[in-house]
């Protein structure tokens, strides 16, 4: 595999803000087959929430912990994860059509299980840092939910990123870190990110 020079000496809060929007984009583009696109602009938070109609929230820790929170609406929910089953090959007249089933919050735990893996894999592909990460958490939510995270965290660094479906749905990443910034000591060559179906399709197989 081939690998290049890392671009920059310093890694900050921001620089990983922009590996997991990449890993997000990637892997919903990819497994939805429709085009998912980030916002410019980012929105520093007070605190981080569960809102409705849809929240999904994973914990991890490693070389650094850390929350991250995606929010859909039912419309955004029900898109993605209609597009990702039959882009799967199931019947359309077989999905769910209420975004409070099983289904859909299986579906949506699986995406985001997959878009935290892929930002673990880019995280420490890019930069040599590693997370690790827990299973992801989903709920149906009609009124917005506080999530405060005691991991020990000064000075928490809180992000809003908002994303936006193909047909113009909205679902927006929360992220929750420290304040990030590692010093590269020694040369460090960043590997070449696979692509997505071939990493998604080596995790299905096993090995």
């Amino acid at each position: 595999m081939e690998t290049q020079p890392l671009e920059a000496n310093v890694i900050s809060t921001d620089d990983v803000v922009k590996i997991l929007c990449s890993s997000v984009q990637s892997v919903l583009s990819s497994t939805t087959r429709s085009a998912v696109s980030i916002s410019p602009m980012v929105k520093e938070l007070e605190n981080t929430c569960l809102k409705p109609d849809i929240g999904c929230f994973v914990l991890f820790q490693g070389d650094f912990s850390g929350l991250i929170i995606i929010n859909f609406t039912r419309e955004a929910a029900l898109e993605i994860y209609r597009n990702y089953m039959i882009g799967m090959g199931m019947p359309e007249d077989d999905l769910a059509r209420n975004h409070t089933t099983d289904e859909v919050a299986s579906s949506l735990g699986e995406l985001l299980n997959q878009c935290v893996g892929k930002f673990r894999f880019d995280l420490e592909g890019r930069t040599g840092i590693f997370v690790n990460q827990n299973q992801p958490k989903m709920l149906v939510v009609n009124e917005s939910v506080q999530i405060a995270i005691e991991m020990g965290i000064e000075r928490q660094q809180l992000r809003q990123i908002s994303f936006k479906t193909v047909n113009g749905n909205r679902f927006y990443l929360e992220v929750a870190l420290p304040e990030i910034k590692f010093y590269s000591l020694f040369d460090f060559q960043k590997a070449e990110i696979p692509n997505i179906e071939e990493m998604l399709a080596h995790g299905a197989g096993g090995s």
